[in-house]
């Protein structure tokens, strides 16, 4: 069959994506595109149809409306394609707890129809990459949370994946432990693969995406790059820094008393020694500069930062992401629709 996609630069491509589970809608109308070569980051609260989108995506159920390709195979009529060119991690191991991680890989390798040459020698080497030869011949349930998840990331590449899925893949990892898996992520697209990552981690998606997709309800509700998403929420913040520490407390006495219109109260960081002065416009940054230098407060910098993608995520969806817990859930995102 030929591929239905003939824009090369897009490697999945969502049109009007529907499913019901009942009268739950799980997703309402789904559009999106991954240009190949990029992490999308798909953000949303538990329920938003994120996990949904990663099995329809991945050919394990399928829409009751629209359509979807990957890497230009439409993901209903081509599964069988679809499946060849893409991986998958989940929110939980998938792999053979009573198989060692290199009997895991090559039998992975096998289903994919690998020679079993080739399946010993992809084998070894993402063990290699992953860091797991010295466990390479122990049985997976010997394997700490992290390292099983590191398998699984390298279960996901076996058949050298085109588009890689990624749902949640560092729920209950320690930090230490996510940022290698981050890394590992990292080294995926500068090879080439690109990623669908869905998170609820916003420095994940800070760390990894190069785009964002917001679902809530089933439905997008903002996309673009993190500094448009951040853009379009509006207001910034003014990093303030007297040149004298003892000089915090009364420049941020003096803004809050100076009757700015529509200035916001300050707060002083006295760690970072600044005061932080919300603003919505440049006129009020004109005003506050204009109020220092009037009181001759001298300074050693001043600054203007945009919101936290915790604070975008907040103005989008009117709550903050529920980071996931230290354990792995026992039931899918979705399951319960």
């Amino acid at each position: 069959m030929t591929r239905i996609d003939k824009n090369a630069t897009v490697a999945v491509s969502v049109r009007g994506l529907v499913k019901h589970y009942g009268a739950t809608k799980a997703l309402d109308g789904v559009d999106l595109e991954v240009r190949e070569g990029t992490v999308m980051g798909v953000l949303g609260p538990n329920g938003a149809g994120k996990t949904t989108l990663v099995r329809i995506l991945s050919t394990l159920i399928t829409p009751d409306s629209g359509q979807a390709s990957v890497a230009g195979y439409d993901v209903v009529r081509q599964p069988r394609q679809t499946r060849r060119v893409i991986g998958l991690t989940g929110q939980y191991a998938s792999v053979d707890e009573k198989l060692s991680g290199w009997e895991n890989l090559y039998m992975i390798g096998r289903l994919l129809d690998l020679p079993r040459k080739e399946a010993r020698s992809r084998a070894d080497a993402l063990l290699e990459r992953f860091s797991l030869t010295e466990a390479a011949k122990r049985p997976a349930n010997t394997y700490s949370g992290g390292m099983r998840r590191r398998l699984d990331l390298a279960a996901s590449m076996i058949g050298r994946p085109e588009v890689l899925f990624l749902d949640e893949p560092t729920t209950g990892l320690d930090p230490h432990t996510r940022n290698e898996v981050w890394d590992e992520v990292k080294a995926m697209v500068g090879d080439g693969v690109t990623v669908l990552l869905t998170t609820q981690y916003m420095e994940e998606a800070e760390q990894l995406a190069s785009e964002l997709t917001v679902v809530d309800h089933g439905k997008v509700i903002a996309g673009g790059a993190i500094d448009e998403l951040k853009a379009k929420v509006g207001g910034r913040t003014l990093r303030v820094r007297p040149t004298d520490p003892l000089q915090l407390r009364p420049l941020a006495d003096i803004l809050d008393k100076q009757g700015i219109t529509g200035l916001a109260a300050t707060t002083v960081d006295s760690e970072s020694g600044t005061v932080l002065v919300p603003i919505l416009s440049d006129e009020q940054l004109t005003a506050v500069v204009g109020t220092v230098t009037a009181r001759g407060i001298t300074l050693s910098s001043i600054s203007t930062e945009l919101p936290s993608l915790d604070e975008v995520f907040l103005s989008l969806t009117g709550h903050r992401a529920s980071a996931p817990q230290d354990a792995v859930p026992t039931e899918p995102e979705e399951a319960a629709v």
